[in-house]
């Protein structure tokens, strides 16, 4: 493993705790603020992110600063030995701005200017926003270059949405221009001849919208590119100031999740997004206790974000840039979690890869939209309350983990998300709307491994394959010829690939390939796919493997073997359902049906066990029916183990080998009980 150094400033030490702090919103109640800061230390908590929202109270009008009180409030922090993350505040702009600029202002997809308010909604292109955002990080950059108390930068907040407006139109058509050099190939890429929407102009393109062209799926995914690259370049236009200024202070931006469903978010294209930034933060916002999941089920979508955004930056540590310690206040039903769930999810997004846990937020909002939201410390300014103090005894326990930031994890496979290829298949105009779930799907072969305590990257095939024993590709639908290629080279070297049905249908431009499907995936799959059959809710079909019947539901692919061995046949169908071929000294499975949790339990097992692909810890053996969470990370001279409970009911095993309790040293071996809803944090020197 490279590089264990944490990932923040080097003046910041151990686990970061704290989250968003608003004392603008305070400025008139001195005492709240003063308050604050007896709080702040009874939480053990040390630091925070400021600055994120306040861009009227720091420039109030076009070129009047009012900075004093940040100064004050960094140099509290600093005096009480905890650190900041400044934020810079173009996520929402003043009155003023849009008032006197009113190209900063967003287009939607019906072409209606937006008015200002909310926030979240510029746009990317105006050359004045860009110019009045860079001059004032500019300021922020010169006046707190050389504090010891600032150990990052936070551009912007959640970057999302898109812009329709005329400057827009005119940046995709030159990012059109530059991709395609001619009409003639961005026609054939687009297929414009369908319907007749062949451009002869480069004015005649219009990005896509609902009272315009939408149907042409090519310019769809062009236009998700180019608002991908857009808010990149506005990124960086942003942290220009601070790459001069601040080489050595590393920059971030909170990247986001779908909720409450805890999905990838896919408005931007992430892995693109990722060699943009020094460290990975997300929002995570988990709707613990919702009744379409059980702990565990839920517990393995979060540890999907997670590896998925450890893996972006290729399994450095990341952080939680937001979680709240209680509740939200925008899903539907905003349940807050039941006692000790909050340290078991904290803990969790630790095990998994996390140098910080931030909440949103310190202190609720006196008023407006987030007044009800979860915080530290809430309405009744007091140290009482079970939340506060579950984020207090919180801390403590992460005060005993100094030695944590910056360990990693160890990996032999990776599950495949691929953003482009979620984008397409939504895009597509097959299958069943209700039932296409790409990311829904690719998570439920991920928890196959969770389940298992496997550790598993998350990856696009953009990424370096080398490391891995077994790479899973559900519904492959996109693939590029250099990447069809690179699971050639990754399958001939002994490899095991496994992907399905939907595989290998479309290219980069959402061209069908020609000659068969999965196209240039055939001769590595063995197969030839001819059809696919969309099943209604109420179907089903059946199959036995290994002797064991299992279903399919949602999909059945119709697919005849060419090269590679028929291991498992649809009884009614009698056509494969499970394929294997040999390439080189590897191998590739195909599943041409949708199979459900009991079946990737059983294969991924046979998979895994003759890959000799190990669990973390197998020295712990749980008592029948009883499931412990484990994840590892490991540094040049110890490996911890976290073991965590997500059910209220008590677990035991019995630990083989003796470990250290990573908190209190005492050795730890033999029988070992895990109370509701607990993490045990072990430890073994490898000196």
């Amino acid at each position: 493993m490279k590089n264990y150094k944490p990932i923040y400033h080097k003046s910041a030490k151990g686990i970061l705790h704290g989250g968003d702090y608003n004392p603008d919103q305070w400025l008139r109640y001195p005492e709240i603020i003063n308050e604050d800061f007896d709080l702040m230390q009874k939480a053990n908590c040390q630091t925070f992110t400021i600055g994120m929202f306040s861009w009227s109270q720091l420039e109030p009008e076009e070129g009047v600063y009012h900075l004093e009180w940040l100064d004050s409030i960094i140099k509290r922090i600093g005096d009480m030995e905890g650190s900041v993350i400044l934020a810079t505040p173009s996520g929402a702009r003043p009155a003023w701005l849009s008032r006197k600029y009113p190209e900063v202002l967003r287009t939607d997809a019906h072409r209606q200017k937006q008015l200002h308010g909310l926030r979240h909604n510029h746009c990317f292109t105006s050359p004045v926003y860009r110019e009045k955002t860079q001059e004032f990080n500019r300021l922020l950059a010169n006046r707190y270059k050389d504090n010891p108390t600032v150990i990052m930068w936070h551009i912007s907040n959640e970057y999302s949405g898109e812009c329709h407006c005329d400057l827009c139109q005119e940046a995709f058509r030159s990012w059109l221009q530059k991709k395609y050099q001619t009409l003639e190939e961005l026609n054939h890429a687009w297929w414009t001849n369908f319907w007749s929407h062949q451009y002869s102009d480069w004015s005649e393109i219009e990005s896509p919208s609902p009272i315009g062209e939408h149907m042409v799926h090519g310019m769809n995914i062009d236009w998700k590119r180019f608002v991908t690259d857009q808010t990149i370049s506005f990124y960086e236009n942003e942290t220009v100031p601070f790459r001069e200024l601040t080489p050595d202070i590393p920059i971030t931006t909170n990247f986001m999740s779908r909720n409450p469903e805890m999905l990838p978010f896919h408005a931007l294209d992430y892995d693109k997004f990722a060699k943009h930034v020094d460290v990975i933060s997300w929002d995570s916002y988990p709707c613990w206790h919702h009744p379409a999941f059980t702990m565990d089920e839920l517990a393995s979508r979060v540890s999907f974000e997670n590896d998925y955004f450890r893996s972006l930056k290729n399994g450095q540590s990341f952080m939680i840039m937001e979680m709240t310690p209680s509740l939200v206040n925008w899903v539907p039903y905003n349940k807050m979690k039941k006692k000790n769930v909050h340290e078991l999810s904290a803990l969790q997004n630790v095990a998994d890869g996390s140098d910080s846990i931030l909440y949103f937020q310190w202190r609720q909002s006196r008023g407006s939209s987030e007044k009800f939201h979860g915080a530290v410390v809430d309405h009744t300014g007091t140290d009482q309350t079970r939340v506060f103090q579950e984020v207090a005894a919180l801390g403590g326990r992460l005060n005993n983990l100094s030695e944590v930031p910056g360990a990693r994890t160890n990996t032999e496979v990776a599950i495949v998300y691929d953003v482009e290829n979620d984008w397409l298949i939504e895009d597509a105009q097959a299958l069943a709307n209700e039932t296409k779930k790409y990311p829904e799907t690719v998570m439920a072969h991920y928890e196959a491994f969770w389940k298992r305590n496997i550790p598993t990257d998350v990856i696009s095939l953009n990424h370096d394959l080398k490391q891995y024993k077994l790479i899973v590709a559900p519904m492959l639908y996109k693939i590029t010829e250099e990447h069809a290629k690179k699971l050639e080279t990754f399958v001939e070297h002994g490899g095991t690939l496994v992907t399905t049905y939907f595989s290998g249908r479309v290219n980069e431009n959402d061209l069908t390939y020609l000659g068969g499907f999965p196209g240039p995936l055939r001769s590595l799959l063995g197969i030839w796919a001819e059809e696919i059959d969309t099943l209604y809710p109420t179907e089903e079909s059946v199959f036995k493997y290994k002797d064991v019947p299992f279903k399919v539901h949602d999909y059945i692919e119709t697919i005849h073997p060419e090269t590679a061995d028929v291991l498992a046949m649809y009884e009614e169908e009698r056509t494969p359902v499970i394929t294997k071929n040999q390439y080189g000294t590897g191998a590739a499975f195909y599943l041409s049906g949708r199979t459900d949790r009991t079946f990737h339990e059983h294969f991924y097992k046979e998979v895994v066990k003759d890959l000799q692909i190990k669990s973390d810890l197998p020295e712990l053996v749980m008592n029948d029916g009883h499931f412990i969470r484990i994840r590892h990370r490991k540094n040049e001279r110890t490996v911890f183990y976290f073991l965590q409970n997500f059910s209220n009911e008590r677990k035991s095993g019995y630990l083989t080998m003796p470990l250290t309790d990573a908190e209190t040293d005492e050795e730890i071996v033999g029988e070992i009980c895990f109370k509701p809803f607990e993490t045990r944090i072990l430890k073994v020197n490898m000196e």
